[in-house]
């Protein structure tokens, strides 16, 4: 019978400690700690002589141990109401990007709305895990905003504002005025909107956008031609185009679609019906979402992944204390927008009875990208 040999103890790698890395640089751990975490008392030819014995070494500092001794996690929690949405995903790569440039984990918290979002707010679990936190396009409730501010943390809040708190966002409802008023300037009268429910407990959105839209009309003597609801949502802007293809009494020229994702639906069945755009109607959009150069459609940029970062900035800069005193203020910091300029708008049609002062889509002023900033 032919000899088992015996399996071979495994060596494991033996991993460098900080008293290993004191050691081969000739100093003391705490000397090493205040090296390796960049905090001042220490020259620069000690910090140097302890970041070589540390490459030496390939000494990795646990992110726990760091956290016990300077009470710092390295993470700042963000919360989203959904990752389905294009604009919650361009948020979130706005702040990973920022956040891993600064050294920082990012920890996701996506809290729709409802009994998720109670309990979360009940219990606020981000306590002592994460050094910040990021609330991003969610609407919160006074009670909600009040458990906040006990966890004493920096908090940026991003597209929804949230009382006492940093936030950077876009004016929702000068935005629209910019994109109804595209609409006037080429001599539209009948201009309809596409938007969400005005009254939604999740966004403040909907309805500064529809303000926007009805001051730009009241502004020249006219009223709204028709409001629907698309539910911020491909298929909802699809309904509500077939319902206005459908609807009694003269069409509107023009639509104004306050996302992107719902001119793509509304786009979408105007072609089912064997209808062109602009030629049937004008439409715009809001967002540029990545897909508005291929569908040709005009739309209103809103910053978005810029919004994420910015907000990442403004707490990694809070946090080390880096910056000047006014970087981190509490202050509202409102992006700017811009009109892009595309296939889907037009001038009325002369036999659709548009006085002959309409402006031509060759008026508008030029730029690189096909954008005209504001």
């Amino acid at each position: 019978m032919p000899a088992v040999s015996k399996p071979r103890p495994v060596t494991m790698p033996v991993r460098a400690s900080i008293v290993d890395v004191a050691q081969l640089a000739g100093v003391s751990v705490a000397t090493v700690s205040r090296a390796l975490r960049g905090l001042p008392n220490v020259s620069n030819s000690t910090r140097d002589r302890v970041l070589s014995a540390a490459e030496e070494l390939e000494y990795t500092a646990s992110p726990l141990a760091a956290a016990l001794v300077t009470g710092r996690t390295r993470s700042i929690g963000v919360i989203v109401a959904d990752t389905d949405r294009w604009f919650f995903i361009e948020v979130l790569r706005g702040l990973e990007q920022a956040l891993q440039e600064q050294g920082y984990d990012l920890v996701l918290h996506v809290l729709p709305e409802g009994e998720r979002r109670d309990r979360f707010f009940a219990a606020l679990p981000v306590r002592r895990r994460v050094d910040a936190l990021v609330v991003a396009g969610l609407r919160l409730t006074a009670a909600q905003q009040a458990a906040l501010a006990q966890l004493q943390l920096p908090i940026a809040a991003v597209a929804e504002p949230v009382n006492g708190v940093h936030g950077e966002m876009i004016d929702n409802e000068a935005a629209a005025r910019v994109a109804v008023q595209h609409l006037l300037d080429l001599g539209h009268t009948r201009v309809a909107m596409i938007g969400g429910a005005p009254d939604s407990d999740q966004s403040s959105a909907p309805a500064a956008r529809a303000r926007g839209y009805r001051a730009a009309l009241n502004a020249v003597g006219l009223e709204p031609a028709l409001t629907l609801d698309g539910r911020f949502s491909f298929e909802g802007g699809a309904a509500a185009m077939t319902e206005l293809l459908a609807g009694p009494g003269p069409r509107p020229t023009a639509l104004f679609c306050q996302s992107d994702e719902m001119a793509f639906g509304a786009l979408e069945t105007l072609h089912q019906a064997g209808q062109r755009c602009p030629e049937a109607i004008s439409i715009i959009g809001f967002d540029d979402h990545e897909l508005a150069g291929a569908f040709g459609l005009t739309t209103v940029r809103q910053p978005i992944r810029e919004q994420g970062a910015a907000a990442a900035h403004w707490l990694t800069s809070a946090l080390d204390r880096t910056g000047p005193a006014v970087e981190t203020a509490v202050t509202e910091v409102l992006h700017p927008v811009r009109l892009v300029l595309r296939g889907s708008t037009s001038a009325v049609p002369p036999q659709r009875g548009v006085s002959s002062t309409a402006k031509d889509p060759g008026d508008e002023p030029d730029s690189p990208d096909g954008a005209t900033s504001l």
